[in-house]
C-alpha cells in the first residue's frame, strides 16, 4: 500500500457556519503549510443536539489533506481560529492512495 514518504497521510474535517469561515480556514492552513490542499463544501444540513436542545443548521465542511506528523499543529490551529466553542475536528488515516499524490501530500506539508 503506498504510503507518503514521511508518514501516514490524514484527511481531517471540520465544519463552520459560513463560506467565508470555511475559506479562511482552508487557507490559514495552507499558506502555513499545515495542510498540501484543503476542499470547501457546502452547505450541508446538520442535526445535532446541543446543550439539551436539538439543533438543526447549515454548516460548510472543510477537508484536509496533511501528515500524522502535521495533524497535533494542524489540530491546534484550527482549534485557535474557529469559531465554535467545540469544534469538530476529525482525522482519518487514508488507508489507500496514488503513490504520486500521497508524495505531492508529504512534499506540500512542511509545517508541524
Amino acid at each position: 500500500m503506498p504510503q507518503a514518504p514521511h508518514g501516514q497521510v490524514l484527511t481531517v474535517l471540520t465544519t463552520v457556519d459560513s463560506a467565508e469561515q470555511a475559506a479562511a480556514l482552508a487557507r490559514t492552513a495552507v499558506q502555513a503549510r499545515l495542510a498540501a490542499c484543503a476542499q470547501v463544501t457546502g452547505p450541508v444540513t446538520s442535526v445535532y443536539r446541543w446543550k439539551d436542545t436539538l439543533e438543526t443548521s447549515q454548516e460548510w465542511q472543510v477537508l484536509f489533506k496533511t501528515t500524522a506528523s502535521a495533524y497535533p499543529a494542524l489540530e491546534a490551529r484550527l482549534t485557535a481560529d474557529h469559531p465554535y466553542d467545540t469544534p469538530e475536528v476529525i482525522a482519518t488515516p487514508v488507508v489507500r492512495g496514488s503513490a504520486a499524490y500521497l508524495a505531492w501530500v508529504a512534499a506540500e506539508v512542511t509545517a508541524g
